[in-house]
């Protein structure tokens, strides 16, 4: 008997650990413990206070010229209103960057002006400060139109009667708490209206939907679809606003309590081979942002969770940013990731030094690039971090890691280079996964390939952000679509969107001289191509080629076209062979073959023509250059193998 409840309790010790490791964040401290750990509002200096001339002196000088002299040209900003056409344009047209044009300059604008009155505290920018306030409190929504709910009632405008929280209205929030702790004494010696304002604005629209409202953000949803990068990133500001603006001790702690709680709905299911299928344009938003939050509630209780940092799961959440890397300016661009994503040298520099990561903190350093004083909308705090590493930062060491081989089996991602360190020669990326990812794309067992670094074989990745976007007829974006990656359409059909269409039996190998990723892709596509099987293999041949094998099954057949992604022209030569013109920005023309069986296999190539709004992006991305290989069975078989292989010519 004794042996049973002993077995017991160990279970049960186990389970209870088992939980809490999954719950990494909100389990360390009960509600009042949190609150004995919290260094109290009143007393709290994440960065010194205005006055502290001392602490100021501390910080880049550099970087604070450059504030002061970008702040110049906005000491007589004309505040905007945004008017109410531009919010309703989301429903008339899909346009919604007009109005987040106009939002995003204001942001950008109080930021600026508050930083350059902190470097140079003369008071000099204190009015424009105050006007900035003043406008943005007066907004009906802070946050973006194609945010607000698709209803009949909203149609385009915000009902400020149910204030909720999305990205750009909690960013608003913790510009608005920084003002708040920067220049509250010297706003209070103008009017004490203006920080009650802020207090009384951030208080209605953020804190008590917040702490009473259920969001969509805040957990995996009724499909079972994990949170994205809006829990980490709205949190990030949520956390920044709470911790500087509520004097209330007992509320602090509750807004606390809970991100802790919300964090871990994002962090608990992701996973853990810290893989990011919003791809790394993205992470700068989500494993990034919930560094912010772990990064500061460190300052706000003087290291209580650096813990943390010790966490597998973290240190490859990080690594992931320098992992997906390609070349200098490429990263993978899966999904709704841009190719070159410029990443945050300052933040992922500090983000490495935390987890302990060498590789990380050269990459970090790498990306350090000198400061323009203009900030972004987005991530305003961490400005100040930034301002206070530049002594060590400067002279880290640089170096980009540029990993051989990488494997991530929780999203099912190869990454292959021919020489570790390096972007000279061949470099393959392909995906398994399914096709209700965040930022989806139809794109089961896609795969791009670059030479020295620059694109050949590509994911075109996203385009512009219009109200079609995130609607139901996301789908009908030619690049989200699976025949404008490099996929087969199976009889006419495509792969559809939805968590059932997913790759199988997903295998990965590689050695000194290959590396290979073969899944099946059948499942990808519905019942009505008629697939059984369709087994794909990606495989580099280091320094030699890229070989793509198709060995399928059909229960019925009447066409089979393989579609390939390029930026180049592209031209059908002699039976068997089609040319692609490679010619990057930055490196010497060479031409490519893709070798197929002529006696199996129809070669065509069109170009892609960019003409509606979402193809802005594409143009600002690759230019007006996008072109479709086409390869159309000539007479496809129910069973039958296809291979492609691309070398250079």
């Amino acid at each position: 008997m004794k042996r049973i409840v002993s077995f017991f309790l160990l279970v049960c010790a186990a389970l209870q650990l088992t939980a809490q490791g999954k719950q990494i964040l909100s389990s360390k401290f009960s509600k009042e413990q949190l609150r004995k750990v919290l260094v109290p509002q009143a007393t709290w200096q994440p960065f010194p206070r205005l006055a502290d001339r001392n602490g100021w002196a501390r910080a880049d000088q550099a970087m604070m010229k450059a504030t002061l002299e970008e702040a110049e040209k906005w000491v007589h900003y004309s505040w905007p209103s945004v008017p109410a056409t531009k919010s309703l344009n989301i429903e008339r047209n899909g346009n919604r960057s007009e109005y987040e044009a106009i939002s995003f300059e204001k942001r950008r604008v109080l930021g600026t002006l508050l930083m350059a009155e902190v470097a140079e505290h003369k008071g000099r920018f204190i009015d424009p400060v105050i006007d900035g306030v003043y406008s943005i409190c007066e907004e009906t929504f802070w946050g973006s139109p194609a945010h607000l709910p698709k209803s009949k009632e909203l149609s385009g405008l915000m009902d400020v009667s149910q204030p909720f929280v999305e990205l750009f209205s909690a960013e608003t929030a913790a510009f608005l708490s920084w003002v708040d702790y920067f220049l509250g004494d010297e706003l209070d010696k103008v009017s004490p209206q203006i920080r009650k304002r802020i207090y009384s604005e951030v208080n209605y629209r953020i804190f008590q939907p917040l702490l009473t409202k259920p969001h969509g953000w805040m957990a995996s949803n009724a499909n079972g679809r994990r949170p994205n990068n809006w829990n980490p990133w709205i949190c990030s500001n949520w956390l920044n606003a709470a911790l500087l603006l509520e004097r209330d001790e007992a509320k602090r702690t509750d807004h606390v309590y809970k991100i802790l709680q919300v964090l871990d709905e994002f962090l608990t299911p992701y996973p853990q081979d810290g893989g990011c299928d919003e791809g790394p344009g993205y992470w700068g938003a989500a494993a990034a942002s919930l560094y912010d939050n772990i990064a500061m509630l460190n300052q706000a209780t003087e290291g209580a969770f650096k813990y943390v940092y010790d966490d597998e799961k973290i240190k490859n959440m990080a690594r992931f940013i320098y992992r997906a890397q390609i070349s200098e300016k490429y990263f993978l661009d899966f999904a709704d990731a841009d190719p070159q994503p410029n990443p945050d040298g300052d933040m992922i520099y500090r983000f490495g030094k935390d987890i302990r990561d060498a590789d990380m903190v050269r990459f970090g350093a790498y990306y350090r690039r000198p400061e323009p004083g203009r900030i972004s909308s987005s991530h305003y705090f961490r400005n100040f971090y930034s301002l206070f590493i530049q002594d060590e930062y400067s002279q880290a060491t640089k170096g980009l890691p540029l990993p051989q081989d990488v494997w991530l089996p929780d999203i099912q991602v190869m990454i292959a280079r021919d020489v570790a360190g390096s972007s000279k020669g061949f470099f393959v990326a392909a995906k398994g996964g399914n096709n209700d990812e965040s930022h989806n794309h139809n794109d089961i067992g896609n795969y791009i390939v670059y030479y020295d670094g620059f694109p050949l074989l590509i994911d075109v990745g996203r385009g512009s952000y219009t109200a079609k976007t995130f609607s139901n007829r996301r789908y009908e974006i030619w690049f989200n679509c699976s025949n404008y990656h490099n996929e087969p359409t199976i009889n006419g059909v495509d792969q559809l969107a939805g968590a059932r269409f997913k790759a199988s039996d997903v295998a990965y190998k590689k050695d000194a001289s290959s590396a290979q990723l073969s899944l099946n892709i059948a499942a990808a596509y519905p019942d009505s191509a008629g697939v059984q099987s369709w087994q794909r293999a990606i495989r580099l041949n280091r320094g030699k080629n890229v070989e793509i094998r198709d060995v399928l099954s059909l229960r019925k057949t009447h066409s089979i076209t393989h579609h390939i992604m390029t930026c180049y022209p592209a031209e059908v030569g002699k039976a068997g062979e089609l040319t692609i013109h490679y010619a990057p920005k930055g490196a010497a023309a060479k031409d490519f073959v893709i070798k197929y069986n002529a006696s199996q296999l129809r070669p065509s190539v069109e170009k892609v023509p960019l003409a509606t709004p979402e193809d802005k992006g594409i143009l600002e991305k690759w230019g007006d250059n996008i072109y479709r290989i086409n390869f159309e069975a000539i007479n496809p078989k129910a069973n039958d193998k296809i291979d492609f292989t691309v070398a250079a010519k």
